[in-house]
């Protein structure tokens, strides 16, 4: 027995002592399903054993790599016409077989939070497209949200292509699908859609290290956070500071006080509750003022028999901060956030008929709370509504300081491009689809400069100098203003404009597809579809296409009127609605502007005001909020803002 014991030792010692052969691996970007770019090189890329030969095949191409000292190779196969399904075969030490390989076109989904919404926050919108949103050949590729400090990474932790289904599609970027959907019908081959988006994200987080270094401020920043014991201790202080503070919040509230009835249930006596208007904010209301803590919200309603028996549906706009929602004592539904939509499905067996009781439990952590203006808070069921608008009950639960703050580090700049582009490297693609800008919109004085680095870095890093990029314009939001003013919107709208001089970019103008109350308007399908357009021109190459609005371009003063000429005219400048020109304003040499009159004059537009004898700028739709601009050309696409000041 000893003997044996030995050889084994002896056996298991000499085997690990060979050499490990390393299985070929892939990246999870390469993996069953995917879409490649066609009419390019086709890199496929993974990591091995250093020396090993890897021979790659599709669809009759093959192409084979050695493997380096640390463990990389890369293979080109050659360029591939639309088609598929393929199966590509990999063969190193193992084999490795992808299956229901496509060919078409690639696009790069990027930006913040109205890039990143998905299809699921507007299936109400457009419930017939969802229904029917069967398409194999169009494909996503999530990238979960991912940032680092200390260098690229070389891939993701997870992700796989997905086909768009009616279940599958309620997690793509809306504005990607919609997209999508527009270059489909027009060309009718695969189209694969890499969605890496960030809600928040400022432009400089999605910088690579070199790209940085043209931004001392931002570079500066980046190198902080490498150091990642600083990153890990703020965190843990970060969470620490905030479970204190909604601890802190939760045992003071009065509404769940141990050993009272709680104020949710349908036994408590909320008779001595004042009233306030749903909606609405409650420092504009209610002697509370501008608190921060737990506000209570309670109303009865009569429910008719028609509606018990079935599921239901609560709609209660959105709500400042946070909620959590009852009705007859039973939990239906919480909100962490201010901008989701409530929408809160109800079981069938929750209504009865007759008096039903609505309770809604708000945290307030900074800010106004309250529901939001112009949005839907109702309760239905079957053919029947009940409008919730009106009288609630309220009742303070407790106040509190203001919630501490936090560092987001996915905000930091470089990080996002570390972890969530460099591991779509070397990948093929036809081009980049960008919304961002909210999120730098405080500071616009150097977006353009932002952006124009952005385009050549992401360029440069995809080695295709000329790599199509298109990016939608900030759309309009927050409350009108009767009196031409300063905006930090319009500044960062006009940095977007002047970007357009960075050879094959293209733009979107959203400025009439935005809401006033909500910073993430639900009409995505039109900012898909003026994408395509810029697609079709920039990077189909379809140069007849009109894909923009009018686009100042001079001015011409005579007198006291200034004459624009704009380019993107298409079959020629109109009045969106039929109406007199708006939001056209002009000032003298006192810069101080005055809304004017404006006409249309061939492919020009005049401006004048008689009490400004002599002109020295003019500026179109320069607002955080220009509702009812109405420039266009005859095509229906607007005109983008401008100004002719610096």
């Amino acid at each position: 027995m000893i003997n044996n014991a030995l050889k084994v030792s002896l056996l298991l010692t000499m085997v690990a002592a060979q050499p490990a052969e390393a299985q070929v691996r892939l990246p999870k970007l390469v993996s069953d399903g995917m879409i490649l770019q066609r009419n390019a090189p086709v890199a496929v890329w993974g990591w091995a054993a250093p020396g090993e030969k890897i021979t790659v095949a599709l669809a009759g191409k093959t192409a084979t790599a050695t493997t380096a000292a640390d463990g990389k190779w890369r293979a080109s196969l050659p360029s591939l016409k639309a088609g598929g399904p393929y199966e590509m075969t990999i063969v190193g030490s193992n084999r490795i077989t992808l299956k229901d390989v496509l060919v078409g076109d690639v696009w790069v989904c990027s930006g913040q939070s109205n890039m990143e919404l998905p299809m699921a926050r507007v299936r109400d919108k457009y419930p017939d497209i969802v229904a029917q949103a069967t398409n194999p050949n169009i494909r996503q590729f999530n990238v979960d949200m991912r940032y680092a400090f200390n260098g690229p990474k070389a891939d993701f932790p997870a992700g796989r292509w997905e086909s768009a289904t009616p279940q599958s599609v309620l997690k793509f970027t809306a504005v990607g699908y919609f997209f999508a959907r527009e270059l489909y019908e027009k060309y009718h081959v695969p189209i694969g859609l890499i969605k890496s988006a960030v809600g928040g994200s400022p432009a400089e987080a999605w910088l690579s290290t070199d790209a940085l270094k043209a931004f001392p401020a931002y570079a500066q920043a980046a190198e902080k956070v490498k150091d990642s014991t600083f990153v890990k201790t703020t965190i843990a202080q970060d969470q620490a500071a905030s479970r204190a503070w909604y601890s802190n919040v939760r045992r003071q509230d009065q509404g769940v006080a141990r050993g009272a009835t709680p104020w949710y249930a349908p036994t408590y006596d909320a008779s001595g509750w004042q009233t306030m208007k749903v909606p609405g904010y409650w420092a504009d209301q209610t002697p509370l003022g501008p608190v921060n803590g737990v506000v209570w919200f309670r109303k009865e309603v009569e429910v008719p028999t028609a509606m018990v028996g079935q599921p239901a549906r609560l709609e209660l706009g959105t709500i400042v901060d946070s909620d959590s929602v009852y009705i007859n004592g039973q939990f239906a539904g919480t909100t962490g956030y201010q901008y989701p939509p409530r929408k809160y499905d109800l079981p069938a067996t929750l209504l009865k008929p007759g008096r039903n009781v609505i309770v809604v439990r708000v945290i307030s952590n900074g800010g106004r709370g309250g529901f939001t203006f112009d949005k839907q808070y109702r309760l239905l069921a079957g053919t029947q509504t009940l409008d919730l608008r009106g009288d609630w009950q309220y009742k303070l639960g407790t106040t509190s300081p203001p919630a501490p703050g936090s560092t987001t580090f996915q905000y930091q700049p470089g990080g996002l491009f570390n972890g969530m582009i460099a591991p779509l490297l070397p990948y093929s693609v036809k081009g980049v689809i960008w919304f961002q800008g909210e999120s730098n919109a405080g500071r616009p004085g150097d977006y353009q400069q932002l952006l124009t680095a952005l385009i050549a870095d992401w360029r440069k890093h995809w080695q295709q100098a000329e790599m199509p990029f298109l990016y939608a314009q900030l759309a309009n939001y927050m409350a009108t203003k009767d009196q031409p003013g300063e905006s930090s919107w319009a500044a960062l709208r006009e940095a977007q404009r002047r970007t357009l001089a960075v050879p094959r970019t293209g733009m979107a103008v959203t400025l009439d597809l935005g809401e006033w109350n909500d910073i993430h308007p639900l009409n995505k399908q039109d900012v898909g579809k003026r994408l395509a357009l810029a697609a079709q021109k920039v990077a189909y190459g379809d140069q007849k296409i009109v894909a923009s609005g009018p686009l100042f371009q001079s001015m011409q003063v005579t007198g006291n009127k200034a004459t624009l000429s704009f380019s993107s005219t298409g079959s020629g400048l109109v009045s969106k609605d039929g109406k007199p020109l708006r939001y056209f304003a002009v000032a003298g040499p006192d810069k101080k502007f005055v809304w004017a009159q404006a006409r249309i004059e061939g492919n020009k537009v005049v401006v004048w005001h008689d009490q400004v004898p002599t002109p020295v700028a003019v500026r179109y739709a320069w607002a955080d909020n220009p509702e009812g601009a109405n420039l266009a050309n005859k095509e229906g696409l607007p005109a983008s803002s401008f100004r002719t000041d610096q």
